[in-house]
């Protein structure tokens, strides 16, 4: 969004970074950085793979984005758990060896957590209300299977 662009929430960039966590434009260049690496590893040919560099970025950012299980993300694909975890750990091993992206050091992290804040909760028991002893015939909590 450039200056001047009112926020349109409903517009095809605003959908794709609520969907994928990226702006279309940093989605293509990472896919870019990911072809040209995967066409120098398979330039003398090779097996065709199961997912396409597409699918396999796009496998990352919703793993990523939506906290889904591996298992879940290869029934979508028609693949195994281990390949959506190799294919997670390639696109994730490529875009950091690149430096195109990267995140803050752990140094910088360090230094932004020298406040200390503390929360206190209150975990005491609370009571439950249990049925009076002349009641029991006549509770639902718990049914009695042989009766």
């Amino acid at each position: 969004m450039g200056k001047g662009k009112k926020y349109n929430p409903n517009s095809p960039e605003s959908v794709f970074k609520r969907l994928y966590g990226v702006m279309p434009d940093t989605f293509e260049k990472m896919l870019a950085i990911l072809q040209k690496e995967y066409d120098k590893m398979h330039k003398s040919g090779g097996s065709p793979p199961k997912l396409t560099v597409n699918d396999k970025l796009t496998v990352t950012l919703k793993y990523l984005r939506e906290y889904r299980t591996m298992e879940s993300i290869g029934a979508d694909y028609g693949v195994s758990k281990s390949t959506i975890c190799e294919s997670i750990q390639w696109v994730e091993n490529t875009l950091a060896k690149d430096k195109t992206f990267k995140l803050p050091g752990k140094k910088v992290l360090k230094e932004a957590s020298d406040i200390i804040e503390y929360i206190i909760v209150d975990v005491t028991e609370s009571p439950i209300q249990r049925p009076k002893k002349g009641q029991k015939e006549y509770y639902s909590g718990k049914k009695n299977v042989t009766q």
